[in-house]
């Protein structure tokens, strides 16, 4: 990897727009700048200019000009980079954009790769890898609860939580690696006892972040619900409802939805991915054979079932779906299951009633009307445990963060072990420093370029 020259990068959107802004970041950023740019102000000099300023002027090109711009400059050390950092914002044709960006090609800069601004910034030590891989949850982040999750990690709550613990670890393994040096004199300079109940709240702390993934995952991600039934029931009908749009046909024909149709919304500031999928019945149909397979994977998937089924059949389809329920429940003991009887707008109180006695879970709704379709929305709310969230605690959201808290989780649990059958102080400094070596994985404190070149290839050019 290359770091010492200076690279330049679209930092907006590509395509036309009201404006842009193009990025340059290293040594030579500002001096390549003042050299193609004339102030409007007795043609001041970038170079002489305070950090953190913006100025008014235009680029040229010899003695054609591209355009009028405002400037940005930030020096060193006081940037996003740590280094030497220019913003320049122009007016957004995609023509000024790229005579601009060549410009400064031909003379002495070359492209930005994938995230090369924010690994500069972790290279630099203003951010760090947890920090930085934030950054770009932030720019993804299409929802409340994924924001507020992005922010929270980009402003080093996660990083000041693991720094923590593997600073307290580093503290007893000092000691443990110290006894080493004086093993024929047989002392301890770490007291087990106060070690042992380190080791336990270590513990704690990451089963909690640990177990916090299965809530980020998914709140990142989008929770995914499948909406399943005979066909016909009106699944479709209320995707339309969910989503406020006619986004699946409707049709009084069985078996008009072949294929899977998602769509994602955001419900109180979590998305939800909802999944129409094709109804469930037998039949000789080959396509809709195939759409009924497709049914049970996207039920596999999900993370929250909806069961509807059509209230004015339920005399006549009774047996069928309680079959159907069991069969659901039996193969999916730990989903959340939501039975809702549709098209209650066609039924009469009487009716109602039985359907309620006979399956108390029951939620009533009409899709063509809307009844119910904020009461549905509520419970999907109440399933998922936003607690966290609300306390403003940790929760991780990144696999990579995972899998080593995993990996930590269980060096740890290896050095309880060991403190607890009395293993000698270089067995346990083993465990210690490969417990030591999971969380420096987490902030970036250990790592190679294989691993930074996988993270940051995933980020956009410019940032």
């Amino acid at each position: 990897m290359i770091h010492q020259d200076t690279i330049v990068a679209l930092a907006t959107a590509a395509g036309s727009g009201a404006i842009a802004v193009i990025r340059l970041s290293g040594t030579e950023a500002i001096s390549i700048v003042d050299a193609h740019f004339k102030s409007v102000v007795n043609s001041k000099s970038l170079i002489n200019q305070p950090t953190h300023t913006i100025h008014l002027g235009h680029i040229v090109d010899k003695t054609r000009v591209i355009d009028e711009v405002l400037v940005s400059v930030f020096k060193n050390p006081n940037s996003y980079t740590g280094e030497n950092v220019i913003e320049i914002s122009c007016h957004g044709s995609n023509y000024i954009q790229q005579e601009i960006i060549q410009l400064f090609l031909r003379n002495g800069c070359r492209m930005a790769n994938a995230g090369e601004f924010t690994l500069r910034a972790f290279l630099n030590g203003k951010l760090d890898l947890s920090q930085a891989e934030a950054v770009a949850d932030l720019i993804a982040s299409d929802n409340e609860a994924s924001h507020q999750i992005a922010m929270q990690q980009m402003r080093g709550g996660f990083s000041s939580e693991i720094a923590k613990l593997r600073e307290e670890l580093l503290n007893f393994a000092s000691l443990i690696e110290l006894e080493l040096d004086f093993a024929e004199e047989d002392v301890e300079f770490a007291d087990r006892s106060q070690f042992k109940e380190l080791v336990v709240r270590i513990t704690f702390v990451l089963k909690r972040l640990i177990d916090s993934f299965a809530v980020g995952n998914v709140i990142k991600n989008g929770i995914p619900v499948a909406i399943v039934g005979e066909p016909n029931v009106g699944k479709s009908t209320l995707l339309n409802a969910l989503l406020n749009e006619e986004r699946a046909i409707v049709s009084e024909i069985a078996g008009t939805t072949r294929d899977a149709i998602e769509d994602e919304i955001s419900i109180g500031g979590i998305g939800f991915r909802f999944i129409d999928t094709a109804g469930i019945r037998e039949t000789e149909d080959v396509v809709e054979t195939i759409g009924i397979k497709k049914t049970f994977e996207k039920i596999d998937q999900a993370q929250v079932v909806i069961y509807l089924f059509d209230a004015d059949d339920f005399k006549d389809q009774r047996s069928v779906l309680k079959v159907e329920l069991e069969k659901i429940k039996n193969k999916y003991p730990q989903k959340p299951l939501l039975v809702i009887a549709n098209k209650i707008d066609k039924v009469d109180d009487i009716l109602i009633s039985k359907i309620q006695t006979e399956i108390p879970e029951i939620k009533l709704l009409s899709a063509k009307t809307g009844f119910g379709v904020e009461q549905l929305t509520n419970s999907l709310l109440e399933l998922i445990n936003t607690g966290s969230l609300r306390n403003n605690e940790t929760i991780v959201t990144n696999s990579r963060h995972y899998d080593a808290l995993l990996k930590a989780f269980e060096e740890v649990q290896n050095v309880k072990n060991g403190l607890e059958t009395g293993l000698s102080g270089d067995l346990l400094a083993i465990d210690i420093r490969q417990a030591l070596y999971h969380f420096g994985e987490i902030t970036g404190e250990i790592t190679n370029d294989d691993l930074l070149g996988n993270i940051f290839a995933n980020f956009c050019i410019g940032k």
